[in-house]
């Protein structure tokens, strides 16, 4: 029996490329790689205009804290070092490089020399953490550090195959078309974590990649496919980890504070690269989608190339373009501009024209009718936040819980009265999330304050008695 959760909702999934196998598109003339395409610190360009560059060779390092180096995704010359905006709307130092068209590799990828055995856990994360690997999910959180927080929590890993936003079989067609990356790169990570179970959560709408999965670990003990009812947002990871260990992780904790650690599909087949062959995370498979696309098509695409170059590629377009979208159409991010790049964690590139957006010619409206209630999968109460989010109570949003919201946009899809709810919270959240910092800024302030006013009265104490002392001498 397929496994689930409360809450959420069953929708018109439009898997139109499920069918469709996965191609790579050649390099493009131009890419322009983003500096920031992780959480964490941007990375740093190592690499100027002139400079000569090959597939995988390091353009980007992080000096400190939490981030993942970026590397070329062709080869070619460096054209320039510019400044671009992003397509989540924030500004990013990028890399823009002209290819030759040659795809050489750069000379220092090596791949793992060891047996998976004699790997201990320190040398699996410097590999992941060189090839600048992040969750390739949405989330892009660097998979070096989600590795290093589960060490001695985890005791269970979930690799997870849901894809469950509409539009989007990057990883449906991955598993049909190389499993065993996949299942090599868990292998690593249960090395690295030192567990001995892993579970392969599959949506009940990929049977074909059940029974695919089924076959090739058929008598393994290392792992179990976990087949899950077809529901959005089964993807997200406290639905996961409900709808699998029955436990429901707190606000404010990571999986690893309930004993599970969740790595994406395709990060795990980037990992299982990386060892493999030395080469880094320099490319992605996209799903290009939508109305106003001539030729739908799961693509693996260079890092850095243009959603226009891609959309080309899939034959152009059919129809004016109303919206372009980053990702899936739930959680995803509308997109301006069409030279916006591939990022590590853009799984689609989606384009609608107006007759596939919903019309809705009146002012949104609240009806009470309590629809998004009953499809969070967080039990909030949608309506109330963004009725206190839209007059600015975000003190009442907080006690409302507000930062508990996974933004999976469920909410607003239900609203007959097209209330664009998840947007009022996101802006509730944002603004929590501001107070919370300048907050813990003004506490290190005072603490900076009481430090030197401390530092001080105890100099003049000492001044003091070096003073009465030289007087007593006297």
């Amino acid at each position: 029996m397929a496994l689930t959760f409360r809450g959420g909702l069953v929708m018109n999934e439009h898997k139109n490329t499920h069918g469709v196998q996965i191609e790579r598109m050649p390099s493009p003339e131009k890419v322009v790689i983003p500096m920031s395409q992780h959480i964490g610190a941007p990375a740093s360009p190592v690499v100027k205009a002139g400079d000569i560059v090959a597939r995988g060779q390091i353009i980007g390092e992080i000096k400190g804290g939490l981030g993942c180096p970026v590397h070329a995704s062709v080869s070619g010359r460096v054209k320039a070092i510019s400044q671009i905006m992003l397509p989540t709307g924030r500004q990013s130092q990028a890399v823009e490089i002209e290819s030759d068209g040659l795809d050489t590799d750069y000379e220092g990828l090596m791949p793992f020399s060891k047996r998976l055995g004699e790997a201990t856990s320190e040398e699996i994360i410097d590999i992941v953490r060189a090839a600048g690997i992040s969750g390739m999910g949405g989330a892009t959180f660097p998979a070096y550090a989600k590795i290093q927080s589960a060490i001695g929590k985890a005791e269970r890993l979930i690799v997870n195959c849901a894809e469950c936003e509409p539009y989007i079989t990057a990883n449906h067609r991955l598993l049909l078309e190389d499993p065993a990356a996949v299942v090599n790169g868990a292998k690593i990570l249960l090395k690295a974590l030192s567990l001995r179970h892993a579970d392969i959560a599959v949506t009940d709408n990929k049977m074909d990649a059940v029974r695919r999965l089924d076959k090739m670990l058929k008598g393994s003990e290392l792992f179990e496919v976990t087949v899950l009812k077809t529901k959005y947002p089964q993807g997200d990871e406290r639905q996961l980890i409900l709808a699998i260990t029955k436990q429901e992780l707190p606000a404010g904790k990571l999986p690893a504070d309930v004993g599970c650690v969740i790595f994406n599909a395709e990060t795990c087949a980037a990992i299982f690269k990386a060892f493999q062959t030395g080469m880094p995370l320099i490319e992605r498979i996209v799903t290009v989608d939508g109305d106003c696309v001539k030729t739908p098509k799961n693509v693996r695409v260079p890092i850095g190339t243009s959603f226009g170059d891609v959309l080309e590629y899939c034959g152009g377009t059919k129809k004016r373009i109303s919206r372009l979208i980053s990702g899936g159409p739930m959680m995803g991010t509308a997109v301006w501009d069409l030279s916006s790049p591939v990022m590590k964690g853009t799984s689609g590139i989606l384009a609608f024209s107006d007759r596939a957006v919903r019309p809705y010619d009146q002012a949104p409206a609240c009806i009470h009718c309590g629809r998004c209630l009953s499809v969070c999968p967080m039990h909030l109460m949608p309506t109330a936040l963004a009725s206190y989010s839209k007059i600015g109570r975000y003190d009442i949003c907080a006690e409302y819980d507000a930062m508990s919201c996974v933004e999976c946009g469920s909410c607003a899809y239900v609203c007959p009265g097209a209330v664009p709810i998840t947007s009022y919270i996101r802006v509730a959240k944002d603004n929590l999330r501001a107070k919370a910092a300048a907050e813990k800024a003004a506490a290190e302030r005072e603490k900076a304050v009481m430090a030197e006013r401390q530092a001080a009265e105890s100099r003049s104490e000492s001044d003091k008695d070096k003073k009465e002392g030289k007087e007593g001498e006297k």
